[in-house]
């Protein structure tokens, strides 16, 4: 946050620069030390420095003359001068603060960097002073050194987080393969993955991750997509079937036309959006990176006024009022503060990705987590998205497989999506339709045929009237399904339910938003009575029938008025001004699509049961934020008055490196909370 503003340092401490730092004001601070520029690299430099520092700083306590008078060991004749050596090589390592605090003044973003550096070189410059003046009495080689120390020590755990948590983006990259075989006039060439160009032809032996979106020209295999899209079961693919970027080819081989490449494809596009979600921050990250700013005037002011208090009115001498002020920069650095948000921020996008969520602007985490109403389109997000048979019911002897056999062979001349769903059905459950004659099709009502001169009716209960038969009532009229009927001369045979089936997680789903303490609506364009029957096979609170796509954000907005914070889940194509409307809009089951600009969050698979986990997932983070930045700011509150020597007249004083070591207390312990926030399951 105001931790800095440079992706990270390299080893001869210069910036390296993100290509947003020089862009827009609003989106510079986030990048420094908040965790998404660091690496195990990074990490790894801060740990050596740290190390080093550690070592000098043995001889420097040594050649100090309280810690020598403690230990009872004789002071060097040139302790001074050994201790202002030591001193200015550990300052040294201070150097990349100091770039860093350069970069906040120029942005105008003071921060933790500012009143670190005004610490060390305040306390640096005063030590030198009185190396050269001894009658000043007083020098804050170790104290400054300590900090410097545990700086750098705060820097690699906030490095080591955001390793820890890993590199979405990298992990993200790896799902791709480094080379591919182009095939050209039919020779086959290996070449680099980048070079992949929209209409190449590749091949795809078995055990090979696909390098890039296309469609299957040759060939079939099984498929594993779980890496892209979270389907464990291998999914089979032939000739005509589409196939994404970085999925495993099981068994066979598959020649592939390249349609998407690049940042065009899936996986492309999944990098876009953690790209664009590492430029977006919570409100508590704001208030951190605020409260930082303040808290950098605050701790100067106090500084100054300890200063003016212990010379001007208690009378102490210069050297121990500079004492006072340089303590309280040193503990004031906001170092904690700093970490409080980042590193939350930095595992949640990683534990997100590793759950195919992603959060493309993570402001709206504190919406999904106090949201009062989960609104879901139907069509494809609660239920399959294709119509098909859900029942078959018989009347009198008739058996089963007789009213579907009856069914198909008299649908299997109609062209209706009912008729060939029943076919399809009756076909997958090995029955054959048989021949018939006397084909007669009654518009918008069903079809009358013979088979084996027996006269056979199916179609609604309209036709059924009106051939002189009643059809029984049946249970799944009460659902809401499209009913067919199958009759003969004898009476009623049997009715086969058709509609379009929920998917098998959403029960569980909205009994998990229940179980969260959310309400749940449901959109649809279908009529009355099939909104209900969904409705009520999936226990859904509300739902509104008879939708139109484009007034959808009308209801969304219904709910809103009322009081409520709306989340609206649908396919983000003609959901998109309801996602647009909701206080959070989520596209659901992206596919191969994902980089949906309608909507807050996009979850890959089609399963919205990732609606549930993305709300616990917001809670959390949410819990862990508030809890890193009462510590933090609580610290602050305590810790700056008691180093101004508030406790003064109880006889307490904070000493420089004493606040250092606090300081460095409630950085491990932000970091640590943050941390634990890796162990949540999600599954």
């Amino acid at each position: 946050m105001t931790m800095g503003c440079c992706s990270h340092d390299n080893e001869n401490g210069s910036l390296v620069h993100n290509n947003h730092d020089h862009g827009a004001h609003a989106h510079h601070d986030h990048a420094g030390h908040g965790g998404h520029g660091m690496d195990h690299g990074s990490a790894n430099m801060y740990l050596r420095r740290f190390f080093i520092v550690t070592i000098l700083l043995v001889p420097l306590a040594l050649t100090n003359p309280p810690v020598a008078g403690f230990l009872r060991i004789p002071t060097l004749a040139l302790g001074a001068w050994v201790q202002f050596g030591l001193a200015t090589v550990i300052s040294g390592f201070s150097l990349v603060f100091f770039q860093h605090a350069w970069h906040e003044i120029k942005m105008r973003t003071f921060g933790m960097m500012t009143l670190v550096s005004v610490a060390v070189g305040a306390g640096y410059l005063f030590s030198v002073v009185a190396t050269f003046v001894p009658s000043l009495g007083v020098q804050f080689y170790l104290e400054i050194s300590t900090l410097v120390w545990v700086l750098l020590f705060g820097h690699y755990l906030e490095a080591k987080s955001g390793a820890a948590a890993g590199d979405a983006l990298a992990e993200v990259a790896r799902l791709l393969p480094k080379q591919a075989h182009k095939v050209e006039s039919g020779v086959e060439t290996d070449v680099d993955v980048a070079s992949l160009a929209e209409g190449d032809i590749v091949l795809v032996k078995p055990g090979e991750k696909v390098p890039a979106d296309g469609k299957v020209i040759d060939g079939r295999s099984s498929v594993d997509e779980s890496l892209v899209s979270g389907e464990s079961r291998p999914i089979a693919k032939e000739k005509g079937a589409t196939v994404v970027a970085g999925s495993v080819l099981l068994d066979g081989s598959l020649t592939v036309h390249l349609s998407r490449v690049g940042e065009h494809s899936t996986v492309g596009q999944i990098q876009s959006l953690i790209a664009l979600a590492q430029t977006t921050k919570p409100r508590q990250a704001r208030l951190a990176d605020t409260a930082s700013a303040l808290l950098t005037f605050s701790a100067l002011g106090v500084a100054l006024f300890a200063l003016l208090v212990w010379t001007l009115v208690m009378g102490q001498t210069f050297a121990f009022a500079v004492t006072l002020a340089i303590t309280v920069l040193v503990i004031a650095c906001p170092h904690a503060l700093g970490l409080a948000i980042p590193t939350v921020t930095t595992i949640a996008t990683s534990l997100s990705v590793k759950n195919g969520i992603f959060i493309k602007d993570l402001s709206k985490i504190e919406v999904v987590r106090k949201a009062d109403y989960v609104v879901f389109d139907k069509t494809g997000t609660l239920t399959q998205g294709a119509f098909g048979v859900t029942g078959v019911e018989t009347f009198g002897n008739a058996s089963r497989d007789d009213v579907l056999r009856i069914a198909a062979s008299l649908e299997q001349h109609s062209s209706h999506v009912i008729g060939s769903s029943i076919v399809a059905y009756a076909k997958g459950h090995g029955i054959a339709p048989a021949s018939v004659t006397d084909f007669e099709n009654v518009a918008g009502k069903g079809i009358r045929a013979k088979i084996d001169g027996m006269s056979h009716v199916v179609g609604n209960r309209a036709l059924m009237r009106e051939t002189g038969i009643n059809p029984p009532e049946t249970a799944a009229a009460d659902e809401g399904s499209t009913l067919v009927f199958i009759a003969n001369d004898t009476g009623p045979l049997g009715v086969i339910a058709l509609a379009d089936d929920a998917k098998p997680e959403s029960e569980e789903t909205v009994h998990g938003l229940h179980d969260l303490g959310l309400k749940v609506a449901m959109l649809t364009g279908d009529n009355e009575e099939v909104a209900a029957g969904v409705a009520k096979r999936l226990a859904i609170d509300t739902y509104f029938a008879d939708v139109l796509p484009q007034d959808k954000y009308a209801y969304i907005k219904r709910l809103q008025d009322e009081g409520n914070v709306v989340l609206m889940v649908g396919d983000g194509v003609n959901d998109a001004p309801a996602l647009a409307q909701a206080d959070a809009g989520i596209a659901i089951g992206a596919g191969t699509d994902v980089a949906v600009e309608a909507g807050d969050v996009v979850l890959i698979r089609s399963n919205p049961g990732d609606v549930v986990r993305l709300v616990v997932l917001a809670r959390a983070v949410y819990r862990k934020m508030l809890q890193n930045l009462w510590w933090a700011l609580g610290y602050n509150v305590i810790a700056i008055p008691a180093a101004a020597g508030i406790f003064a007249f109880w006889g307490f004083f904070l000493r420089p490196e004493i606040g250092a070591l606090l300081m460095a207390g409630s950085t491990v312990i932000v970091v640590a909370n943050a941390l634990t926030l890796r162990h949540l399951n999600l599954t």
